[in-house]
């Protein structure tokens, strides 16, 4: 059987590096294999700083649990409470319908609502929906550059975007996890890095994750790429974007971290909230956080997103053993910079794959299967 860095260098022409992690337990296979650069100037490392994109998701729900075992909100609470502007959101009619068809929501958004992707919000399998539409316009594409306003001109101006179904009844990708950020903004009084860095970082020992890398470390920080059809072309350089705080800290997608980083906050979740002999989340939010909340009807109509697999807090969870990979009850995601993280809290395993190429669709990478299928064995 071939090694894990065998298999990253077998895909060399398909990124310019990657850095990868399988764990049982104590036992790690780590590899870094090509260079942070396409230029092949930068040797990558374990150690190597990439946008982990989505896989800021569970990072954030994992926070606003800790607010919720704390007993600063309660998850049936209506987040109206900390985000006025949502107090009294409307519904358009019927999903293909105008936005200015609309009607009352029948109930208050909730914070868990906001934690399964079910507030109503959302990017949708089809995108030409007037009120998608309507919500990309306001609030912008998540594979766009960093929104350049503060949460709660971002807040205000969502506001003004109908919901596309009734709080509760549909689930929808991204949104729902910058709604987190900011009510975690809210309710603690903290902005949301400094939250994440006191609440989960430090305690963690997560030292290189945060939304932007400090002058000393970008020499460690992966170019970013996309593909194109004269092949990869750089959006964004290790003193670009993230080389400074942003004026909205995305808990949808903003932070930069490590793969060794990842593999703490994967095993703190396997050890159900503990880390170094300190309880951080109690065992009940973190089996909430890793169940799947959604109904076969709700998967069904995210399968562009989701594959058939269900939803916990902040990470899809799988349901089906579809294939090789697939072990009901596996919890994590895929962000769209090219990254991957999962553990399976049966068997405690852990997954964590970072390359620095876009992802052209939702659908994972031949890369990405292949290294699953190796964790997997």
């Amino acid at each position: 059987m071939r090694t894990l860095t065998e298999l990253l260098a077998a895909h060399a022409g398909d990124v310019p590096g990657a850095v990868a992690l399988v764990a049982h337990g104590e036992q790690v296979e780590a590899a870094a294999v090509g260079s942070a650069d396409a230029g092949g100037t930068v040797p990558m490392a374990r150690d190597s700083l990439f946008r982990i994109a989505s896989l800021t998701k569970p990072i954030t729900a994992a926070a606003v649990l800790l607010l919720a075992d704390e007993g600063a909100l309660a998850l049936d609470d209506p987040v109206a409470r900390w985000l006025p502007e949502l107090a009294a959101p409307v519904v358009v009619r019927t999903p293909d319908g105008p936005v200015d068809d609309v009607v009352p929501a029948r109930r208050p958004i909730t914070v868990e609502d906001l934690l399964t992707f079910r507030c109503g919000y959302g990017l949708a399998a089809d995108m030409t929906l007037p009120a998608v539409d309507l919500l990309l316009q306001v609030v912008g594409h998540p594979a766009a550059s960093p929104r350049a306003v503060a949460p709660d001109e971002w807040l205000a101006a969502l506001a003004q975007v109908p919901l596309l179904h009734q709080p509760g009844e549909g689930w929808l990708y991204d949104t729902a996890s910058d709604l987190q950020g900011v009510l975690i903004a809210r309710v603690s009084g903290r902005p949301l890095p400094e939250f994440l860095a006191e609440r989960l970082f430090e305690p963690l020992g997560m030292a290189d994750t945060g939304f932007f890398v400090p002058t000393p470390e970008l020499g460690r920080f992966t170019s970013a790429y996309r593909r194109a059809e004269e092949g990869l072309r750089l959006i964004d350089s290790p003193e670009g974007r993230w080389s400074s705080p942003p004026p909205f800290p995305s808990g949808a997608g903003g932070l930069v971290s490590t793969a060794d980083d990842l593999l703490t906050f994967a095993r703190f979740l396997l050890a159900e909230g503990t880390a170094d002999g300190h309880r951080l989340l109690t065992p009940a939010s973190v089996h909430r956080m890793t169940a799947n909340h959604l109904t076969p009807a709700q998967r069904e109509a995210g399968r562009v997103f989701l594959h058939g697999q269900g939803w916990g807090y902040g990470g899809s969870v799988d349901v089906e053993p579809s294939t090789p990979w697939e072990v009901p009850g596996r919890y994590g995601w895929v962000g769209g910079a090219g990254t991957a993280w999962h553990l399976v809290p049966a068997t405690g395993a852990v997954s964590i794959l970072l390359t620095q190429v876009e992802l052209t669709s939702p659908d994972p990478t031949p890369l990405m299967r292949e290294f699953w299928t190796y964790a997997a064995g």
